[in-house]
C-alpha cells in the first residue's frame, strides 16, 4: 500500500476524544504526538531528540498552566489506546508477528515521550518552587524583622494566604539538628498540618534551623497538633522542643509571637526546662526576671552570693535548692531526686539559712531564694561570674 492510498488518522478526533476521556485537558497538549505515532508505527524508529525536546516544552507548559501532572498523563495514556486500532499501519497488519512489532514500538514512543513530558513539567515546577521560595523566604524575614512598607507587606502577606489585621500565633521547634526548607522531615510534618488544617490560612517555614509555624489565632489546636507532628516526625530518637507564642493582631502581632516563641526557648535552655512544649504565658514570670538584668543580679548577689565561700561552693547548694523547689517543698522527694540521704538534705537546707539568712522552708522566705534560684539559671551562676552592666 503506497502513501496516497492508505488510509490517514484522523487526528483532530482522536485528540478531542482523548482530551474528553482526560477530564476536559486541553488536547493542545498533544500538539504533533499522534503524528510522531503514526511514523513509529509505520517505521519503527525511536522519538527524535527534537521530538522529545517538545514534549519536554508541552510539559513545562502545562507545570507553568497549573496543569495537573496526573491529567497530562491521562491525556497521553487516552491518546495511545484511542488511536491504537485507528492507527494505518495497525489496520493493514495481518500477521502476529506484524502486530506485536508495531505495539512494541508505539508502547516505547509512548515510554519515551511521557517521560520527557514529565521531565518538562519536573523542571519547571522546581522552578517554580525555588522563584516561590526565594520569595516566602524573603517576605518571612521581612515579617519576622519588622522591615518594609506594612501596606506592601500587607500585600504581599495575602499572596500567602496571610491577613495581617487577623490575630495568628507563631509556634517555633527546635531539636538537636536544624531545620531547613529542603529537610525531608520539615515537608513531612508541612504536609501533615496543612492536610489538617486550611492550606491557606497557615504557613510552615523555617528561620535560623527553627521550624515556625504561623497559624491563625482561631485554630486553638494547632499549637498541640503541630507538637504531635513533629513528635511523629522527630521519633524517640532524637531532642526537641516547641516555644508557643501568644496570639497577637496586627501588621506586628506576627513578629510579637514569634519573638514569644523563640524566647519561649531560650528560656528553656537557661533554665534547663525540659517540657515538650513551653507557652509564653506560662514563662511571663521567668520574662520578668530576664527583662531587667541589673536587678536579677543583684538579686543573685546580694542573695546567694554567700554560699560561694561554702565548702565545696554553691553548686551543691543551689542544685539542692533546685530539686527542693521543682518537689513543691518535700524533703524525701528531693533526696530521691538528688541521690541522697533526708539528712544530707536536711543539713544543706540549714546551710543556706544559716549563710543567705533565708530560710527555704519558711513559705514568707521562700519566694526569694526560689526567685535568687531562677535568676541564677538565667545568668549561669556561678559557672560564669556576675557582671554588672554598665
Amino acid at each position: 500500500m503506497t502513501g496516497s492510498d492508505r488510509r490517514r488518522l484522523d487526528v483532530a478526533a482522536v485528540a478531542e476524544q482523548a482530551a474528553r476521556d482526560a477530564g476536559g485537558v486541553s488536547a493542545a497538549y498533544l500538539d504533533g504526538y499522534l503524528e510522531m505515532l503514526d511514523g513509529v508505527s509505520l517505521t519503527g524508529r525511536r522519538l527524535a531528540p527534537a521530538e522529545l525536546d517538545t514534549r519536554r516544552a508541552l510539559g513545562a507548559s502545562a507545570a507553568e498552566q497549573s496543569v495537573p501532572l496526573r491529567a497530562l498523563v491521562d491525556l497521553y495514556l487516552s491518546a495511545n489506546w484511542l488511536s491504537w486500532r485507528e492507527l494505518p499501519a495497525v489496520a493493514a497488519a495481518t500477521e502476529k508477528e506484524a502486530i506485536c512489532a508495531i505495539a512494541e514500538a508505539v508502547l516505547r514512543a509512548a515510554d519515551d515521550a511521557i517521560v520527557a513530558l514529565a521531565d518538562g513539567y519536573d523542571s519547571a515546577q522546581r522552578l517554580v518552587m525555588r522563584q516561590e521560595g526565594a520569595e516566602r523566604r524573603e517576605f518571612i524575614d521581612d515579617l519576622l524583622h519588622g522591615r518594609s512598607d506594612l501596606g506592601r507587606l500587607a500585600e504581599r502577606a495575602d499572596r500567602f494566604g496571610l491577613r495581617l489585621a487577623a490575630s495568628y500565633v507563631v509556634i517555633a521547634a527546635r531539636a538537636d539538628r536544624p531545620f531547613a526548607d529542603a529537610d525531608a522531615t520539615t515537608r513531612r510534618i508541612e504536609a501533615a498540618l496543612l492536610d489538617r488544617f486550611d492550606a491557606r490560612e497557615m504557613l510552615i517555614t523555617t528561620k535560623d534551623g527553627l521550624l515556625l509555624c504561623i497559624a491563625p489565632g482561631a485554630a486553638a489546636d494547632a499549637a498541640d497538633e503541630f507538637a504531635r507532628q513533629v513528635e511523629a516526625a522527630l521519633s524517640v530518637s532524637r531532642v526537641w522542643q516547641v516555644g508557643v507564642g501568644r496570639k497577637h493582631a496586627g501588621p506586628g502581632g506576627i513578629l510579637r509571637s514569634y519573638e514569644e516563641a523563640r524566647s519561649a526557648l531560650e528560656l528553656a535552655g537557661a533554665l534547663g526546662l525540659t517540657t515538650s512544649v513551653l507557652k509564653a504565658d506560662d514563662l511571663l514570670v521567668y520574662q520578668v526576671l530576664f527583662r531587667d538584668r541589673a536587678a536579677i543580679i543583684e538579686l543573685v548577689d546580694t542573695v546567694l552570693g554567700p554560699l560561694e565561700d561554702a565548702r565545696g561552693g554553691a553548686r551543691p547548694l543551689l542544685d539542692t535548692l533546685s530539686a527542693y523547689f521543682a518537689t513543691g517543698g518535700i524533703t524525701a522527694e528531693t533526696a530521691r531526686a538528688l541521690f541522697l540521704s533526708v539528712r544530707a538534705v536536711t543539713y544543706r537546707l540549714d546551710r543556706v539559712k544559716q549563710r543567705t539568712g533565708y530560710d527555704p522552708r519558711d513559705p514568707a522566705e521562700r519566694f526569694t531564694l526560689e526567685a535568687s534560684v531562677l535568676g541564677a539559671r538565667l545568668l549561669d551562676w556561678p559557672a560564669r561570674p556576675l557582671s554588672r552592666p554598665d
